[in-house]
């Protein structure tokens, strides 16, 4: 599945917050392919913790090649020597053991939860250990391709308002008057203002 990105989105945003005319205009943004599956996902989220890209990439690609196929039962099956010989600490092997025995004992379905609203899944996925908000919220984004997910526990997305809007500092309600001033885009605001840290643009 792909988040589409749409010409009519990005000026709908515009219209609702003019701020961002600058940045549609410059940053052309196309949309980007959803994983689908949240249990896998969510494995790979909890081995990318604390990691640069780098290190996180060639870890999930050991463990993937571990288990073959990326499931509650292959992970669960998985000796945890060996998957701390992929590079996987022993605090996150504990983490996602705990997810596989989730999975496996049904206390988390994680095929229905693609069914419950935003903040429902967050509010399951945070019941396992190793999954905060921030994790839930982008696995919103990068698994489930939701629409309007705006992340306060994302030091880029706030530095990003803050920029756009010439703001020194951002309390959590000033945050939650942005957030109700983009939606229902919040996703696709959360892409530029990754992009304004990520790429160094000005927006002034």
């Amino acid at each position: 599945m792909k988040f589409q990105i749409t010409q009519k989105d990005k000026k709908a945003l515009c219209r609702r917050a003019p701020e961002f005319r600058e940045l549609v205009r410059k940053i052309d943004l196309d949309g980007f392919e959803c994983m689908d599956d949240l249990f896998p996902a969510l494995v790979r989220s909890i081995l990318a913790q604390q990691l640069s890209v780098k290190a996180a990439d060639t870890i999930c690609r050991r463990v993937e090649e571990l288990l073959g196929t990326v499931t509650p039962e292959t992970l669960a099956a998985a000796e945890p020597d060996a998957l701390r010989r992929c590079g996987v600490s022993a605090r996150k092997v504990t983490y996602l053991r705990g997810i596989a025995d989730a999975a496996l004992t049904g206390a988390i379905d994680f095929h229905a939860l693609s069914r419950l609203s935003d903040a429902e899944i967050i509010n399951e996925l945070v019941k396992l250990k190793g999954v905060g908000v921030w994790t839930a919220e982008m696995l919103l984004i990068f698994a489930l391709g939701r629409p309007d997910v705006l992340s306060f526990r994302d030091l880029g997305i706030r530095r990003g308002i803050m920029l756009l809007n010439g703001l020194d500092r951002l309390t959590e309600q000033d945050f939650a008057f942005y957030r109700r001033r983009y939606s229902p885009y919040g996703t696709l605001v959360s892409l530029y203002l990754w992009r304004i840290k990520d790429g160094g643009l000005t927006v002034r």
